[in-house]
């Protein structure tokens, strides 16, 4: 049992490093058990937020809110980035959920105009 446990999880770290290009750096991801997720704690929370986002479509907040919601995630990527500090995963998936929330809701904006 455990090597399909393994096997499934070698391959879902392949996918989503694959598709979704994630670093998948093991100091910036959660862990569940022996197993670490399949994508850092920000891109979790990106999905989080788009996952959010989409089941929210009809209720959409204006795309100027939506544009700030990304500052949170873009001050503490672009921080950590330049070293300036070190963020951690608590804060890297609030940033993440609100930036994914953001762009979906975004473009439920653009949807709806077309």
């Amino acid at each position: 049992m455990t090597d399909k446990k393994t096997y499934l999880w070698f391959k879902t770290m392949e996918w989503f490093a694959k598709y979704w290009g994630c670093h998948q750096m093991a100091e910036r991801s959660f862990s569940f058990g022996n197993y670490q997720f399949p994508l850092c704690a920000r891109c979790t929370g990106i999905l989080l937020g788009e996952i959010i986002g989409i089941v929210c479509a009809f209720f959409t907040v204006s795309h100027w809110q939506s544009i700030f919601l990304l500052i949170p995630m873009a001050v503490d990527g672009l921080t950590q980035l330049y070293e300036k500090r070190e963020s951690n995963n608590i804060l890297r998936l609030i940033t993440g959920s609100l930036g994914g929330y953001s762009i979906t809701t975004f473009l439920a904006f653009i949807i709806k105009l077309i």
